[in-house]
């Protein structure tokens, strides 16, 4: 009896973590969302990872590359989270997009931690999940 008491906590524990993790993850990707919207570039730039930021390495070039390569997410017209996975020790959590036509994209953002925060280290347009499967 006292393991699955100390079973349950531990899962009731761990659920809390992945649940805090998850709104840490969504709260980034809405936020830089919520700085392209207002095309400030600048702030968005803060919520990408060192690695992309040195890509890059200016706000106006990462902001081009937006507006150019994901419009759907410079002028999303909803978002939706989806799953949030673990592939090869990465993050990636799978957003659904609606532009401002009403198209559907679905996009994967790959999360690392940098001084315990959580940035964006990627983003990758995905096909949409099969209906009939």
């Amino acid at each position: 009896m006292r393991r699955f008491w100390f079973s349950l906590v531990f899962a009731l524990s761990f659920a809390g973590l992945a649940q805090a993790q998850n709104a840490e993850i969504e709260g980034v990707i809405g936020a830089q969302i919520e700085a392209f919207k207002a095309d400030d570039f600048e702030q968005a730039f803060t919520y990408a990872s060192p690695t992309i930021r040195g890509i890059f390495g200016t706000s106006d070039r990462f902001g081009t590359m937006v507006r150019n390569g994901y419009p759907m997410v410079w002028r999303p017209a909803e978002l939706r989270f989806l799953e949030l996975r673990e592939v090869a020790g990465n993050l990636w959590q799978r957003v659904m997009i609606t532009d401002a036509a009403g198209r559907l994209h679905f996009l994967d953002y790959q999360m690392v931690q940098f001084e315990n925060n959580w940035k964006i280290n990627a983003v990758q347009v995905v096909q949409p999940p099969d209906p009939s499967a």
